[in-house]
Parts: C-alpha cells; sequence; structure tokens
C-alpha cells in the first residue's frame, strides 16, 4: 500500500491509486458539481472550489473561472503555468478566452507556491491591466484570489479591485 504524507492510517491510499489521481477525480467532482449548477455569489464558495484545484501545485498556476451573468461557472480553466514563483500572464489570451465561452464575469485566481498568499506589487498592477482590458468588452472581474497552501487571499476582501 503507498503512503502520502505523514504514515498514518487515514492517509492510506489503494494499491495503484496515485496522489495525482485521487486530486484528479476530486478536480472532476468540484468541477460537476460547480458546473453551472453553483453560483459564485461569494468568497467562500470561490475558496472551497479553488482550494482542491491550486492549492497542492509545486507550480505558479494561473487560472480563469469564467461565469455566466448569473454567476453559475461556465468553465474553469488553467490559462498560464509558470515556475516555482512565477507565471507569464498576458491579458489578451484572458480576454480572448472570456469571449470564446460567452462569460459575464470572470474570477481570476493564481497560487504561489512558495504558501504566502500575499499579493505583490506586481499582482496588483496586473490584476488592474486584466481589469481595464476586460472593461473594455463588458466583463466584470469580480475577484482575484491568491492560494498559498491553505491560506487564501481574496482582492475583493482587501478592497483592492
Amino acid at each position: 500500500m503507498q503512503l502520502i504524507g505523514n504514515p498514518t492510517p487515514t492517509r492510506r491510499l489503494p494499491e495503484g491509486v496515485s496522489e495525482s489521481q485521487v486530486l484528479s477525480w476530486a478536480q472532476a467532482i468540484l468541477e460537476d458539481k460547480f458546473k453551472r449548477s453553483h453560483y459564485f455569489n461569494n468568497p467562500s464558495a470561490t475558496r472551497e472550489y479553488l482550494q482542491a484545484s491550486l492549492a497542492m501545485s509545486e507550480r505558479e498556476q494561473f487560472a480563469l473561472l469564467l461565469l455566466d451573468s448569473q454567476h453559475g461557472l461556465l468553465h474553469c480553466e488553467i490559462i498560464f503555468q509558470g515556475t516555482i514563483n512565477s507565471a507569464p500572464v498576458y491579458p489578451r489570451e484572458i480576454v480572448k478566452t472570456a469571449l470564446a465561452h460567452n462569460a459575464a464575469a470572470v474570477i481570476l485566481a493564481h497560487n504561489h507556491p512558495s504558501g504566502h498568499p500575499e499579493p505583490s506589487d506586481a499582482d496588483k498592477q496586473l490584476t488592474n491591466v486584466i481589469v481595464k482590458a476586460l472593461n473594455v468588452v463588458d466583463i466584470r472581474v469580480l475577484d482575484h484570489f491568491i492560494i498559498g497552501g491553505t491560506t487564501i487571499t481574496s482582492f475583493a476582501e482587501r478592497g483592492l479591485l
């Protein structure tokens, strides 16, 4: 039997099942649960969704949650992937993706593999550029979350949007 983390009986996985498979299954379950039947009307609902998606990644990833006019999830995509401390993010690609899915609003999210979820100056500047780019095509940015391990920071809750 394969063990993950601390060797405790509650963390044993069945023979032949990897941690990445379990995380992939968890992601698929969450996507099914939230897709169009769940609405992202508050930061805590979004935190629950993002925790399983980005918290365990060893590389910085930038995700885009594309929402309909009622804030129901149309699509979630990791749109950019980088290294241990940065990921290239192109506002043009975010606009293209949002338009392709006919999104009325988006939620931005990225992880900090360091576990420190504080937004950097670069994070704040990038968010402002993305907000301005999406405003041109009448798509609202509802929030930007930074996931650092088990802690998640919301730009909206901090008044940064």
